[in-house]
């Protein structure tokens, strides 16, 4: 359940259009619900700002359809990540309007209209073998109604590609910097921009790569300040990351004197 359903929930037990024995069955399970094999958090999205999210590696697509379905019913949207065909076949035939998108191996429902953020998240990435990480980053950001702009393949072996859009994604609240190899092009944005970045390494790479630890490694010893890095191939944790930051860069905007005002 998230916030706008318990208000309008509590508002209606306030005008007398709902009886409080049928606003306590709704209550009932909140916080949590448990179906046996996984207990569901449905008092996350009152806590921080988006419901929780189904992780469907190694779980199977009835466990998967089952969460998705629970998650569902508190009337947010949702979002299912590391999912395969098999678990989107399952779902779909409950949610017709659940979307599949194969590059990002996300599975998104939309049940509110979306509130899209002033900011902007720039999502940058080296090659074009690390689209699928980026694309798991940005669809995570536009399912929490953040507004992105994509900047791909302008990795640091053709530097010009990324020069050429500097004046863009300098307009950005934040950026996410998506790379495998040897991890360079984070370092790189991060001597270009004013906005934090969130450096994503990626499993792409010859073998002294090492799967992505030393594109890991390269951005943890960044010499770029305000870069903050996430785990290999975590596309999923860089777009969540970025959507909280910019739902804070929402709330304030510059004065005159460079200093922050909050606006609420």
């Amino acid at each position: 359940m998230n916030a706008d359903r318990l208000k309008d929930l509590l508002d209606s037990v306030r005008s007398g259009k709902k009886p409080v024995d049928d606003a306590v069955n709704e209550l009932r399970h909140l916080p949590f619900e448990s179906l046996g094999f996984a207990t569901v958090d449905h008092h996350r999205s009152i806590r921080c700002g988006f419901p929780e999210v189904i992780f469907c590696q190694n779980k199977t697509s009835t466990q998967a359809a089952k969460i998705f379905e629970k998650l569902a019913d508190a009337g947010g949207n949702v979002l299912a990540t590391r999912a395969r065909p098999k678990h989107f076949e399952k779902i779909s035939k409950k949610f017709e309007n659940a979307e599949y998108h194969k590059a990002a191996r996300c599975i998104t429902l939309r049940q509110r209209e979306p509130k899209w953020s002033t900011g902007t998240i720039a999502i940058v990435s080296a090659g074009t073998s690390d689209e699928k990480i980026a694309e798991e980053a940005r669809f995570t950001a536009e399912i929490m109604d953040q507004r992105t702009a994509t900047y791909y393949d302008v990795g640091v072996a053709g530097i010009h590609r990324l020069l050429a859009q500097t004046a863009s994604i300098q307009q950005a609240s934040v950026v996410i910097v998506v790379a495998g190899m040897e991890g360079a092009l984070p370092s790189v944005v991060g001597g270009l921009v004013r906005a934090p970045v969130i450096a994503v390494p990626t499993s792409v790479g010859y073998g002294a790569s090492f799967g992505g630890l030393a594109a890991l490694l390269t951005m943890l010893n960044s010499c770029a300040s305000g870069i903050a890095v996430v785990n290999i191939d975590n596309g999923f944790g860089a777009g969540y990351l970025a959507s909280t930051i910019n739902r804070l860069a929402d709330r304030a905007s510059p004065t005159d004197n460079g200093d922050i005002t909050d606006q609420d």
